[in-house]
């Protein structure tokens, strides 16, 4: 494999914002040498050397690879919270997850941050990756999401102490010290807060984590240079993490006017995450989701949306996140749906949301001044279009469109098999019926 790259004669979206512009990209030991015009004279000596190779970009869009901040790598597209918990063996786990990054590469996913991992994975296959027994994007990882025994999205599913799935239990200040220290000596580049959950008789996910509590994970954290995350669903978990320190808050539903004001004095981002809550509410009825399920969601998506743009003109980072990993949201196929999501809902301009993908996703990548970007000095992740996304945002999320993918200056073999796999035994949850068998169902056509 040549160590010298040239992609020629294309459209070049820097991923900063910045207009378009047509420009040749040459790239050598897996950094971004040079951005040439297309007319400049030292291309075609460039084009000579005989450890050059050339990718003919004419009529295509270069740009940054996708950087998706919000995935689930290790959970394998789970339909419950039953198999999730309970259906997931930690080998198995790791094996399948190592065939599952493959896909995020060949949909142009050049890298992902996977805030909370099945049995702590997330710092193994990380550095796998990084020493290529595995091949994928960068990635950058927490352990597990720290939850109190009041629970996340599971309910009463989650223990009150130890540890299950992604969750470990907390219940002091001290056990959220102790575990925030601990999962950044297991290898964690981000610590996650689960900071609300569902409480059986209440609606919507209600904050579960006093302030004190919030803040010590924060402190703990920041005093070891690591930032954090927090999954906040509610308009008084928003403003509650941001006061807290929280650095990155996903979904940040329904967030308030004093939430916003939280948010822009201490600096937090947010990563809205609305890829499954779009998915559900638009195709929701062809999967088999629960009637009613899409108009909550819809409400959500408008209630929620309305704020991000608030939050984008006052100046808060917005980053790109898909939540892929579930039913809704399977690997490889809905990394570019948070940006259609972003034009059609935020109102943002397709160059905008490219640059939440780009340039944004690389902050959360903590690799903000190496990724993200084309420019000289930078890292060559890099993607070729046959289409224009800052004219059809959609077109990122179909992988037909792409030409070429370069991972760390190496082009990816697109002409590779998909990564197919039958499912292992007792990875899926086996129903004993679709329905309750009734007498009246039984013998409702019996003559």
């Amino acid at each position: 494999m040549s160590d010298q790259l040239l992609i020629l004669g294309g459209t070049v979206v820097s991923g900063t914002g910045a207009v378009p512009q047509p420009g040749t990209v040459v790239v050598a030991d897996g950094v971004i040498t040079a951005v040439l015009d297309n007319d400049d004279a030292s291309i075609a000596a460039l084009m000579d050397q005989p450890d050059t190779e050339v990718v003919d970009a004419t009529g295509c869009t270069v740009m940054p690879g996708l950087i998706d901040a919000h995935v689930h790598v290790t959970f394998d597209d789970v339909q419950s919270n039953d198999e999730l918990f309970f259906h997931r063996d930690p080998a198995m786990v790791s094996l399948i997850a190592g065939q599952n990054v493959r896909k995020l590469l060949l949909a142009g996913v050049t890298s992902f941050v996977d805030p909370d991992t099945l049995h702590g994975i997330g710092p193994q296959l990380r550095d796998a990756i990084e020493a290529s027994i595995v091949e994928g994007p960068r990635m950058a990882c927490g352990v597990q999401a720290l939850l109190t025994a009041v629970g996340g999205t599971a309910g009463r599913l989650i223990p009150d102490e130890g540890t299950v799935g992604y969750a470990q239990i907390v219940n002091s200040v001290d056990d959220v010290i102790t575990w925030t220290r601990r999962h950044i000596k297991y290898g964690a580049d981000w610590i996650k807060i689960h900071a609300t959950g569902s409480v059986p008789g209440r609606s919507g996910e209600l904050l579960v984590w006093s302030a004190d509590e919030l803040k010590a994970s924060c402190d703990a954290a920041h005093e070891l240079g690591v930032p954090v995350m927090a999954h906040c669903r509610s308009s008084e978990s928003v403003a509650a993490a941001a006061k807290a320190g929280v650095d990155l808050i996903l979904h940040g539903s329904f967030m308030d006017d004093d939430g916003l004001q939280a948010v822009i004095d201490s600096g937090a981002s947010l990563c809205p995450t609305f890829t499954f809550l779009a998915n559900l509410a638009e195709f929701g009825a062809r999967v088999g989701a629960s009637p009613g399920m899409e108009d909550i969601f819809r409400g959500e998506i408008s209630a929620t949306a309305k704020m991000m743009r608030k939050a984008y003109d006052n100046g808060v980072r917005i980053i790109s996140g898909s939540e892929s990993g579930f039913a809704l949201t399977p690997y490889g196929h809905w990394h570019g749906r948070e940006l259609e999501v972003f034009v059609n809902e935020l109102g943002l301009t397709p160059l905008e949301a490219i640059t939440t993908a780009t340039k944004n996703g690389a902050w959360a990548m903590r690799m903000e001044d190496q990724l993200g970007t084309i420019a000289p000095d930078m890292l060559a992740d890099i993607l070729v279009l046959d289409a224009d996304p800052t004219k059809d945002i959609t077109v990122l999320n179909d992988r037909t469109r792409l030409r070429s993918v370069v991972s760390r200056g190496r082009l990816v073999d697109l002409n590779q098999p998909w990564p197919t796999s039958q499912r292992p035994q007792g990875w899926k949850v086996g129903n004993w019926a679709g329905e309750i068998l009734t007498h009246q169902r039984a013998y409702a056509n019996h003559e």
